[in-house]
């Protein structure tokens, strides 16, 4: 048996150690570790809620939107607010481009360069790209020939500047697989992709005032009030995006995937998804969202969500005691030991639901639309597994590279819908409609905000007295994923996922790579670092109901 590690992994949000057991070619076990202390919910702390939505958002600069959201629908249940129509169009609308700008990243800048190999393209002949392009039916935007000479240039000066630092030459046989043509074109929208979420982002700031960490988004609705100029701003941006998006994400997902098939046999994980839902209609439920919530069993039964189900353990992280706590009712008392995984190894707490893990995402979303009958996540899903030579078979799905290629379609549902909402906005405001904010109806309360992230379920709860918040508790979407092992030795989605993956360069274990990017991990929101340069001591965390 060999240990390999990968220590830091890169292209992620954050610091995360992946540490493999390999036995005959394949891991055989793995443990996965967040580096930095977890402690938001101590900065909320006797503030009032709509601090809490600006401040929760510098957990993270790539879905800032997301914890405002939550927050601010946590406050909302405390503070018995339902939101008006517009501030929910607009929310949907500002939530929406940055998953727009969340997934092109992912998908382009921080996993293809597993997959896509620039250097190759050197070898291509920018015409046979040209034709393979459209054949594939994918995006012809791009100069190949341009590409290739700027690529060159790369090359002959010994610095490959961002696409350096990869595992190009890894000594293994299946590492990467793609035709020089196939490379130039997908290197030609990986380039482009910079392009295009810089775009998402700009209709977050159009919404948000700024992006990231938008100023707009508060308790209540929204301080956003549309313009002429504006609307005409979101309409161009919005049709732009779904053009490219539709043009070439899963047509590239579809032209990649036959060089790596055998990934479709290996990273399930644990098999269990839960979704609380995103993009409210006008019931507000979270069963009726654009993409609804969903708690999916080891046979993809779906059931509703159960607070009361959710809870935490902290044997296995670096947090004092060896309790399983229940929503709300979670403390956050940090001690660090060793890095030890026998013991206590992460900073990442460790979630379950019903008393097991749960894998949160794009997968969790779509497997739950899915089952719920969303008609275009249905048409798409059956279109896709069939494309993939596997009509009708869920299953395939669950797998690192059907992990990959399913969110593509959840990409494109967005970015239609982003066309949907700005339609809709425009309609209300013809219609005289202008309201986008409603006050509370009491300052002491209590609720959750049940919302996703790009990267999964986003759950934030607080207890409010007075207009103070007494106790915030917070479960990020990667702590699903990254969770270690639980109090009956069960391992976490992600380490579950790693074992039986194949290994042929321990040194470089480039399908272990692929796996923990199928899962687009966030340590930067599983796990935070707090400053106490301020000389103010933080020692235990409140639930949200103030049990010490």
């Amino acid at each position: 048996m060999t240990r390999s590690v990968i220590d830091p992994i890169t292209r992620i949000e954050g610091h995360l150690r992946v540490e493999m057991e390999v036995e005959n070619g394949k891991v055989s076990d793995a443990w996965v570790s967040g580096g930095c202390f977890r402690g938001m919910e101590m900065v909320v702390e006797n503030r009032t809620p709509e601090d809490a939505a600006q401040i929760v958002q510098r957990i993270c600069g790539v879905c800032p939107v997301s914890h405002a959201h939550a927050s601010s629908i946590a406050a909302e249940k405390a503070y018995g607010i339902k939101i008006s129509n517009n501030a929910r169009i607009i929310r949907n609308l500002l939530e929406g481009a940055q998953f727009l700008h969340s997934h092109i990243l992912w998908f382009y800048n921080l996993a293809a360069l597993d997959y896509v190999n620039p250097l190759n393209a050197l070898k291509a002949d920018p015409a046979d790209a040209y034709a393979l392009a459209l054949e594939a039916g994918t995006s012809t935007n791009s100069d190949f020939v341009a590409l290739k000479e700027r690529l060159s240039t790369f090359a002959d000066n010994g610095q490959l500047s961002i696409f350096s630092g990869n595992w190009f030459d890894a000594e293994d046989g299946t590492a990467y697989q793609l035709p020089p043509e196939l490379d130039l074109i997908c290197t030609a929208h990986y380039l482009e992709a910079l392009t295009m979420q810089a775009k998402a982002s700009q209709i977050s700031a159009v919404l948000g005032g700024k992006m990231p960490h938008v100023m707009t988004l508060v308790p209540g609705g929204t301080a956003f009030v549309p313009t002429d100029q504006k609307l005409d701003e979101l309409k161009g941006l919005a049709d732009e995006i779904y053009n490219w998006v539709a043009s070439t994400m899963i047509p590239d997902t579809l032209a990649i995937a036959p060089y790596y098939a055998d990934a479709l046999n290996w990273g399930k994980g644990c098999g269990r998804y839960i979704a609380w839902g995103v993009f409210e209609k006008q019931s507000m439920e979270l069963a009726d969202r654009y993409l609804p919530m969903g708690v999916l069993d080891e046979n993809l039964n779906l059931s509703d969500v159960d607070e009361s189900l959710i809870t935490e353990y902290m044997g296995s992280s670096w947090y004092k005691g060896e309790e399983t706590l229940t929503a709300p009712y979670f403390v956050t008392e940090p001690e660090y030991t060793e890095y030890n995984v026998e013991d206590r190894y992460t900073w990442v707490k460790c979630p379950a639901y019903g008393g097991k893990p749960y894998e949160a995402g794009g997968l969790a979303r779509i497997l739950a639309a899915y089952k719920r009958n969303v008609p275009f996540v249905v048409e798409q899903v059956d279109g896709l597994l069939e494309a993939l030579g596997a009509p009708g078979q869920i299953g395939v799905a669950q797998s690192t590279l059907g992990r990959t290629a399913i969110r593509q379609v959840e990409t494109l549902y967005i970015a239609g819908l982003m066309k949907e909402w700005v339609d809709e906005l425009i309609e209300a405001v013809k219609s005289g409609d202008s309201e986008y904010f409603r006050k509370p109806e009491t300052i002491t309360g209590a609720g959750s905000g049940f919302w996703e992230a790009p990267r999964g379920a986003l759950y934030h709860s607080e207890s409010v007295k007075d207009g103070k918040i007494e106790g915030y508790q917070i479960i990020i979407p990667s702590t699903w994923n990254l969770a270690p092992v639980n109090a009956d030795g069960e391992k976490g989605p992600l380490e579950q996922a790693l074992i039986g993956n194949p290994v042929g360069d321990v040194e470089k274990p480039i399908n272990a790579l692929r796996t923990v990017h199928s899962f687009d991990p966030c340590t930067a929101c599983a796990v935070h670092i707090t400053e106490p340069a301020t000389g103010k001591s933080f020692e235990t965390v409140t639930s949200p109901w103030g049990v010490k």
